[in-house]
């Protein structure tokens, strides 16, 4: 009779259970794309493509005390955008809006490979290290009453990307936070794609 060294088997059983955990484990992610391979990153508000034009964090500013910004207040509308171009520059030509009229101040052009910021964006880094052009203003002179948690139609018309319509969530302004200082943003409506609104 051989004597066995119940240790010996236990550890050996161990091992095995190990081994064929791990294999299954493994096998239930072949084949799988993982949850965070398509996330993009995060950002507040609306994200579009219009063309070669990569439109990030789109949403209004808009100080809401009560049920709606009232028509005839001026709203900002903050993004930005970036030109994925290798060798086409572009420019931003317009936007319109059924809920009021969009003032542009400031040069509109997006160099080939470069970005366009329009609006303070909360610090925000929506387009990473890409090379960015001078800051200009979009203001909303609001003809419609508008509230926190909807969403509004704009039209972005570029040069050569075109045009195209969608959906841009509003911010509720400045609330006080807890220490008593202001944050920019307030609550967050829904917004369009992956993005929460801002």
């Amino acid at each position: 009779m051989v004597a066995v060294n119940r240790s010996n088997v236990r550890a050996s059983r161990l091992a095995a259970g190990a081994l064929i955990a791990g294999l299954a484990l493994t096998g239930c992610s072949a084949g799988q794309v993982s949850q965070s391979a398509n996330q993009e990153p995060a950002v507040n508000g609306t994200v579009e493509n219009v063309g070669d034009i990569a439109l990030r964090n789109v949403f209004l500013r808009a100080p809401q005390t009560s049920d709606y910004v009232q028509p005839g207040t001026e709203a900002e509308l903050i993004f930005a955008a970036a030109n994925n171009s290798a060798d086409v520059d572009d420019k931003l030509v317009s936007i319109t809006s059924d809920i009021g009229t969009v003032t542009l101040t400031g040069d509109g052009e997006i160099p080939a490979n470069g970005a366009l910021i329009v609006g303070d964006p909360d610090g925000h880094d929506a387009l990473g290290s890409v090379e960015r052009e001078d800051n200009v203003q979009a203001q909303v002179t609001l003809t419609e009453p508008i509230s926190n948690g909807l969403t509004y139609d704009f039209t972005f018309t570029f040069e050569h990307a075109g045009a195209a319509t969608f959906t841009v969530p509003i911010s509720a302004g400045e609330v006080a936070r807890r220490d008593g200082e202001p944050v920019v943003g307030g609550d967050h409506g829904g917004g369009h794609g992956e993005s929460g609104g801002h």
